[in-house]
């Protein structure tokens, strides 16, 4: 088993990255083989609408220059994928967004790649849009048919300053 985490902040080991390798670090206590991808001074861009991957089929992005099919990849050789996003003006990243459209388009022109594989989102968020933000990588999970666990809360946590979501 594998799991595959992105962190689409801007900043490389911030508050984001530090929420997600608490998940990861549970995930490896039970055996299982973990993976982050830091998109952080990485090239990825919007979807282009071009529809090549409906015509293509062949669970790629046509576009490409920059990270994405590699991010792609990675997701469909993974059991469970993990998304995480800083909160930007109530909504995820602009590199979680890219990455989001660009996976979720390929993997449903391609029989619903991500069909089945367990699906989490970790947010950070100063003060407000958490919630949407949960909800944004959400729609990605459900639309591509992946299982989203329940939990008792959602999955976010609190701070601006790298280190504030380690604070109580």
């Amino acid at each position: 088993m594998k799991v595959v985490a992105f962190n689409g902040s801007a900043r490389k080991d911030g508050n984001t990255a530090i929420l997600i390798n608490y998940a990861l670090s549970e995930i490896r206590n039970e055996g299982i083989e973990t993976e982050l991808v830091q998109l952080a001074g990485q090239k990825i861009h919007g979807c282009r609408a071009c529809y090549k991957c409906m015509e293509n089929k062949d669970k790629q992005c046509a576009q490409k220059d920059d990270i994405a099919n590699e991010c792609i990849q990675k997701m469909i050789e993974a059991d469970g994928i993990i998304l995480g996003s800083p909160t930007y003006f109530g909504d995820v990243s602009p590199e979680m967004k890219a990455l989001i459209d660009r996976s979720g388009f390929v993997a449903r022109m391609n029989d619903f790649l991500f069909k089945r594989k367990v699906g989490a989102a970790i947010v950070a968020v100063r003060r407000a849009g958490g919630i949407h933000v949960f909800d944004s990588i959400n729609h990605l999970f459900l639309g591509a048919q992946m299982i989203v666990p329940g939990s008792s809360y959602w999955n976010i946590g609190i701070g601006r300053e790298r280190g504030d979501v380690e604070k109580e």
